[in-house]
């Protein structure tokens, strides 16, 4: 076999594994490791091509961002936040039509701020928000559908591991692609909220006929107390990095010690508590950290391979140009979210696309907020939607079923692709904070 057939087939055999059940992490090392001793024909280089991906991975100075910002994300969840911010947002919205779903993406946008995993805000969400929505009124169909798209969220405004992610793969300033995250994120609230406004008032057989909110009045004191943590930590981190105080990583670490004060400040800290905590975020991070580990394999394979120049050179010969390559990229990963989860869509295509997309002079951090909102339309899509997979693990209502989750979300997923086209047609909305 030539190496451009070796790393068609090894992409074959990657999607073949990861549908069988395999771990993507073991899934790719495994291929690649056979892939890299067809194309040289010895086990040594393969063998050596993986202890050198393991140290490239995990050595740079940025990756010490991730545990630290998913020890954050988990003291924050521990402490409560999500449901303080849901009860002040539901008072702010409270008189709109359609108020509560707005204040769920609210809360939502401000949770992500301190968070960053859209996962965590499905799960946080769908205990609080749907068993309110429900009972104010609202179908169950949008109570669901409004907590999955609003939770992507999670991935583009900042922090974000996705993000981090994409930044450590593409070898892009963190740092940057938090600021361009930042417009686009508000701007999908903005849609999303707009959007529950239009339906409730023109499709009220979707979205519920609601009652009038008979939440407790809540003074100005207790809204401010309610949302002076989550604030806090917002201005901390956030503020810390734009402000040039804090590098990312280092604003991991000052969020963290700040989520751990807020939370043994409210007492929600147990032993159990810590421990369950240390173990999450341990998880996550070894997940995290294989994931890291076989995207550099992967991508090594494919140099080899030379399938990614041979891409090129078939690309440049149809003459589809920038737009004609994006075109062909978002709808892969469109098409693949139905499959994969966003992690997989990254380690899977960005090792294929990057050097495809190099000739054109691309401004990567534009290409990554691009690449982060289509795979988190994925993440609302069947047949694995994994947002709507974790809602349905964690309601307590069997009468909402799976479809009735992909069909609420629906329409925040066509808006997140209209979001897609608008950051084409304007990259100044991604980049222009840089």
């Amino acid at each position: 076999m030539s190496g451009v057939e070796i790393g068609i087939y090894s992409i074959i055999a990657i999607l073949v594994l990861i549908q069988l059940g395999m771990h993507v992490a073991i899934a790719l090392i495994t291929v690649s490791f056979f892939g890299v001793f067809l194309v040289k024909g010895k086990m040594v280089v393969a063998g050596a091509l993986l202890s050198q991906a393991a140290l490239d991975g995990v050595e740079r100075y940025s990756f010490g961002v991730i545990p630290l910002f998913v020890l954050m994300g988990v003291l924050v969840g521990a402490c409560g936040l999500g449901r303080d911010v849901f009860d002040v947002a539901g008072q702010l919205f409270r008189r709109f039509r359609g108020g509560l779903g707005i204040a769920t993406v609210f809360a939502n946008a401000v949770f992500a701020a301190v968070n960053g995993t859209s996962i965590a805000s499905a799960s946080v969400f769908t205990k609080v928000a749907v068993p309110e929505l429900v009972r104010q009124g609202y179908t169950p169909r949008f109570s669901v559908g409004v907590v999955a798209g609003s939770s992507v969220l999670g991935m583009l405004i900042p922090p974000s591991l996705l993000l981090i992610l994409f930044g450590i793969i593409a070898e892009v300033s963190i740092g940057d692609l938090f600021t361009a995250g930042i417009v686009p994120g508000l701007i999908l609230a903005l849609f999303f909220c707009v959007a529950i406004l239009l339906m409730a008032r023109f499709f009220p057989r979707f979205t519920g006929n609601p009652n009038a909110p008979d939440l407790l009045i809540m003074s100005r004191g207790t809204m401010l107390l309610k949302s002076a943590p989550i604030i806090l930590l917002i201005v901390l981190v956030l503020g810390g990095i734009y402000g040039g105080f804090f590098t990312p990583t280092e604003a991991g670490g000052v969020g963290a010690l700040g989520a751990l004060v807020i939370a043994m400040i409210k007492g929600r800290l147990t032993a159990h508590e810590i421990w369950k905590i240390m173990l999450e975020v341990g998880q996550v991070t070894a997940s995290i950290t294989f994931l890291i580990i076989a995207a550099h394999m992967y991508s090594r394979l494919l140099a080899l391979t030379g399938l990614p120049n041979a891409m090129t050179g078939l690309l440049s010969h149809w003459e589809l140009g920038l737009y004609g390559v994006l075109v062909l990229y978002l709808l892969a990963i469109v098409l693949l979210g139905t499959i994969l989860d966003s992690s997989s869509i990254l380690l899977i295509l960005l090792p294929l696309i990057l050097p495809v997309i190099q000739p054109f002079g691309v401004d990567l951090v534009w290409f990554g907020i691009l690449t982060i909102i289509a795979v988190e339309v994925g993440l609302l899509t069947p047949p694995l939607g994994v947002a709507c997979f974790v809602i349905k693990a964690n309601l307590d209502d069997d009468r909402i079923t799976l479809n009735d989750i992909f069909a609420g979300a629906a329409p925040f997923a066509l808006m997140m692709v209209i979001l897609v086209a608008l950051i084409v047609a304007a990259p100044w909305l991604a980049t222009g904070l840089l």
